[in-house]
């Protein structure tokens, strides 16, 4: 929704309501609009009469949850239709071939795993375990948001020649899934390079030289992700 949406959104709410013999509250028109702003108007009155005639919820007011649910499915849901694709890569492309899938959040997952390679070559009686993993992390970052994320998923030909100086033009990634997503994906991403570790002191001449302050947050473990 766009802010000029505000005017039909908030009437649409309160019809909503007064269906269910309440009243809204600014503050819960206020939670109701920064929860749905990501989607459109005439998708978020389908989905509130669609809840309207669930006959299982539709006895109750809604929550902006139950709307979400059915405009986007559950975050557990989307890490299952995730994963399915990352599975299905896995057998079918395998670790030698860089690959580019076209929902970011799996690169950062699978980035945070340890990467295309580490993931591939994993046993059959590993993967259920590292399925688990997956849909945990996806649906952590589902929750919080993914803002940064690799461009592509490196393969094991791509990082061999790259580190010999003579990549090919069989080097470049598949696509996984839809082709113009990925191609979003591969534009919004960033260069995937590993960060080298360097001592405290460099790290403090460097400050000094910026001249910025220097945090605690340049290391972090990502263990409950």
């Amino acid at each position: 929704m766009q802010q000029r949406d505000f005017d039909e959104f908030r009437e649409l709410m309160n019809a909503v309501y007064a269906f269910y013999g309440k009243d809204i509250s600014p503050f819960a028109l206020d939670v109701w609009w920064k929860a749905l702003l990501r989607f459109d108007i005439g998708a978020i009155r389908n989905a509130l009469s669609l809840h309207c005639q669930d006959p299982d919820r539709g006895q109750w007011l809604p929550k902006p949850a139950d709307v979400v649910r059915l405009l986007d499915g559950g975050s557990g849901d989307r890490s299952l239709q995730a994963w399915s694709k990352v599975e299905r890569a896995i057998r079918q492309v395998g670790p030698w071939q860089s690959v580019v899938f076209d929902d970011p959040v799996i690169h950062a997952v699978i980035t945070d795993m340890g990467g295309w390679i580490q993931l591939c070559q994993v046993t059959d009686d590993e993967l259920p375990f590292r399925a688990n993993e997956f849909r945990k992390r996806y649906q952590g970052y589902a929750l919080r948001g993914c803002d940064a994320f690799p461009k592509a998923l490196t393969g094991i030909a791509e990082a061999h020649n790259r580190a010999h100086g003579c990549l090919t033009r069989h080097d470049e990634p598949l696509a996984i899934g839809d082709a113009g997503k990925c191609a979003m994906v591969f534009m919004s991403g960033h260069d995937q390079q590993s960060a080298q570790p360097v001592r405290i002191s460099q790290a403090l001449d460097v400050a000094a030289i910026e001249q910025r302050p220097v945090t605690t947050k340049a290391i972090q473990h990502d263990d409950a992700a």
